[in-house]
């Protein structure tokens, strides 16, 4: 084996190992509580390795967060996929979304709440972000018609996410949380 191959195995190792240890300790304790030199106690390697891959917290978040798109992705593909028509699809993948966002939340954040240097609506969005849009928008275009999809989409996304947070702050009230889910499934899947 080519020693340049191995050497790369092996950062690429460390880059997952520094990913997943970040993931857990948000999880266990929230994302102010991951730092590098916690980062770097946790996976046995000094803060100098840790930036050799990543330029601080912000960089080792990004990478979380797109690691989360990918994940998110296939969650609302595997739901859009299996629905019985276009209007299931649309109550499937937002059920598939807040299942997710429920099951992680500190992923979520990192995706969605805390500032990340991701591109957003531009070119250089990774593919794993891209990906995940283009589910919500081949969940809703069926139904869009004419309608602009991309606008519809953003739309749809944003009701989720507003209902995911607002829920998750304590500002609406989780029992009613499946009506609310319905009201805005019914809204896009007409």
């Amino acid at each position: 084996m080519a020693t340049g191959t191995r050497r790369e195995r092996e950062r690429a190792e460390r880059e997952r190992a520094i990913i997943a240890a970040a993931r857990a300790l948000a999880l266990a304790e929230g994302w102010d509580a991951v730092t590098t030199r916690r980062l770097a106690a946790q996976i046995e390697y000094s803060q100098p390795v840790l930036y050799s891959h990543f330029k601080g917290k912000d960089a080792i978040m990004a990478a979380v967060a797109v690691e989360g798109f990918a994940e998110l992705a296939t969650a609302l593909a595997t739901a859009r996929a299996s629905a019985a028509g276009p209007r299931q699809a649309v109550a499937d993948v937002a059920a598939a979304y807040v299942t997710f966002a429920e099951q992680r939340p500190a992923l979520y954040d990192a995706m969605f709440t805390l500032a990340v240097d991701l591109p957003f609506a531009s070119q250089d969005v990774p593919t794993d972000l891209a990906r995940g849009f283009a589910e919500l928008a081949d969940a809703v275009r069926p139904i869009a018609g004419d309608d602009d999809l991309e606008a519809i989409t953003e739309t749809f996304w944003s009701g989720l996410h507003g209902l995911v947070t607002l829920m998750r702050s304590g500002r609406l009230r989780r029992a009613d949380h499946d009506r609310r889910l319905a009201v805005l499934v019914d809204r896009f899947s007409r």
